[in-house]
């Protein structure tokens, strides 16, 4: 167990947290939210003793091992295996288990002939990966996971969800992928106000929570200063006249004793929309039989792509990291020429395009005024501090030179680039990478309110839900075009079939696409899917019921313990008696509500999984 106590941290007038306590409790995977630059990942490196806290603690139980992913990476062994293996608990039989170092390299995108390779030769990307499995793979009692989704591809980030859903230690999880936090996490911790508060269950629930909470703070805020206004009216009209005075003095005392809410700040937002260029054609771009190769001796990254863009599309590119999928967005772009077929682009085409090695193309020796200026400079001083404002650069921060900025204020303003310039395609390569969840939602929302075409990459099922119509499936050796949303791609095709069948697997519209979409096949899924909610209401509602008993039972545990801390200061040994008697009862209340909630939550998942694969099957 992991706990913190009164932990506060401020750089200059910043105030990250105040007086923050929490615990990590036994088997407990909390997912830690909170807006960039909120002091995550500072409580990272307190945690690690990398850096102090300006006052509380943080106690740390004896013996008790912390592993950190850490984008500082170095390796001392000559294979991939061999520096993976560094990790693995050293056993008294001496019995070789580097087959578990096998199967999480694999699970992590590692194939057999990588093993042997040089790690110092690997891949940035890679080399972050080989990274995350030493840890993994060391077992410790708590993992502290930072961003551990950036570098991975879909595949990957499916498998780590399935091995750190079942991971029996303790983890704190950084990610601004809700969905993935959500499916691996048992808990939710948010810096909000610069304040912690923590919660059993999903960022949903948390978040609902924090906004009913501001809802109730701002009512009663309201109501009080309305009281306040008419006893100091009161006091104003009836202070001169003695009759009245005791009157008076009651008002005034209780204006003294009744601390003043004050209003609560308006929390910065990024939001913003994309700029239309006016289209009136149908299609703005058209590939025919594309084929691209790097090297010309060697096999092609792109094969025989025929695709034409239509002015509303909404496109994902998904498929394994490596295969191609940035290289096909910097051929739509006219950065690469194709080795083989046609790409055909329309007179009125405009592009915007959100580029990782664009983002390095950034000058950093201008402001971020400047940078945004420079893609129209007809553009008021007024229109370009609109844009820097709506991405979070409101005043004096605008003036900022670009050299300066973090890698998420670099995306923030290439986004506001991209927006400072008219577009009815969009190309857009991992733009999710370094915002927070609340920017995330306001990028997904801009892309839905864009009228023209979307084709994006992103490594995140939760973006690619909500965007994607049709996709582009690096498959194998195979560049397939399949039309359907992501869902579809999941029920008709699924990742499972590639690792099954191989690149040999029939192509994408060659799956059982008629079938359906066929009257029989559709009411076959409409019927499912309402037996599905009929199976899971009743668990899901018991699930809510025993995460709120937990939350109940938290706090009456947490006051419990903050008056077993009072009373054995005072000596007071009756008090001392009866709260450990009552902090026992309490603990073993909550583990029986966590067993209950663990029984329940396979049970759900078991049958949520005998409902897909019914899904899979249609």
């Amino acid at each position: 167990m992991l706990i913190v106590n009164n932990l506060s941290k401020a750089y200059g007038a910043q105030v990250l947290f105040s007086e923050a306590s929490f615990t990590v409790g036994s088997g407990e995977r909390l997912g830690f939210v909170g807006r960039n630059g909120t002091g995550k990942t500072t409580l990272f490196r307190m945690i690690l003793g990398e850096e102090m806290p300006d006052s509380g603690e943080i106690i740390i139980p004896r013996g008790y091992s912390i592993r950190h992913l850490s984008q500082h990476i170095s390796f001392s062994k000559g294979s991939v295996l061999a520096e993976a293996s560094v990790g693995l608990p050293v056993r008294d039989d001496g019995r070789d288990e580097s087959y578990k170092a096998k199967a999480v390299l694999a699970g992590l995108g590692f194939t057999e002939g990588d093993l042997h390779s040089d790690p110092r030769k690997l891949s940035g990307g890679f080399q972050v990966r080989l990274n995350l499995a030493r840890i993994l793979i060391s077992e410790p009692r708590m993992l502290l996971l930072d961003e551990p989704t950036n570098y991975l591809d879909i595949l990957s980030i499916r498998w780590l969800v399935q091995f750190l859903k079942g991971w029996k230690g303790e983890m704190i999880l950084i990610t601004h992928d809700r969905d993935f936090m959500d499916s691996v996490t048992t808990h939710t911790m948010a810096i909000h106000r610069m304040k912690m508060r923590k919660i059993p269950g999903s960022t949903h629930k948390l978040y609902e929570q924090i906004i009913e909470e501001e809802e109730v703070y701002e009512q009663t805020r309201i109501n009080e200063e309305k009281r306040r206004k008419e006893a100091e009216l009161f006091i104003n009209r009836f202070r001169a006249q003695a009759t009245r005075a005791r009157a008076v003095q009651s008002r005034i005392r209780q204006l003294q004793k009744k601390e003043k809410l004050e209003k609560l700040s308006t929390l910065e937002n990024l939001e913003f929309s994309f700029n239309l260029a006016p289209f009136p054609g149908r299609w703005l771009l058209e590939t025919e039989r594309v084929n691209f190769s790097y090297d010309r001796q060697g096999p092609d990254l792109i094969q025989d792509l025929t695709v034409a863009i239509k002015k509303r599309d909404r496109i994902g590119i998904i498929g394994k990291n490596g295969k191609g999928k940035t290289t096909l967005l910097n051929l739509l772009a006219g950065e690469l020429k194709p080795t083989a077929g046609t790409i055909t682009y329309s007179q009125n085409l405009k592009m915007g395009y959100f580029g990782q090695m664009n983002v390095d193309r950034l000058d950093p020796n201008i402001t971020i005024e400047d940078e945004i200026w420079s893609v129209e400079p007809s553009r008021s001083k007024t229109a370009v501090r609109g844009i820097c404002g709506a991405m979070m650069f409101d005043g004096d921060r605008a003036l900022k030179k670009i050299g300066v900025l973090s890698g998420g204020e670099r995306s923030r303003v290439l986004l506001g680039k991209i927006i400072a310039e008219p577009a009815n395609l969009l190309l857009l390569d991992e733009p999710t990478n370094h915002l927070d969840m609340e920017s995330i939602d306001s990028l997904v929302e801009a892309i839905d309110n864009f009228d023209g075409a979307v084709v994006i990459v992103t490594h995140s099922e939760m973006v690619l839900d909500a965007v994607a119509e049709r996709l582009i499936v690096f498959d194998g050796n195979r560049t397939d075009v399949f039309e359907g949303n992501y869902e579809d791609f999941l029920a008709r095709v699924g990742w499972e079939d590639e690792a099954e069948n191989g690149p040999d697997r029939a192509p994408a519209d060659e799956a059982p696409a008629k079938s359906t979409l066929k009257k029989e096949s559709k009411r076959l899924r409409a019927d499912i899917i309402n037996e599905r909610s009929r199976s899971l209401s009743p668990l899901k509602n018991r699930i809510n019921e025993i995460e709120s008993a937990i939350t109940s039972a938290e706090r009456q545990l947490a006051r419990d313990n903050e008056s077993l801390v009072a009373a054995s200061r005072q000596g007071d040994g009756k008090a001392i008696m009866s709260l450990s008697m009552s902090i026992h009862d309490a603990k073993r209340n909550i583990d029986g509500l966590f067993d209950e909630l663990e029984v329940i939550t396979v049970e759900h998942d078991a049958l949520a999984r005998e409902f897909e694969e019914k899904l899979r099957n249609i």
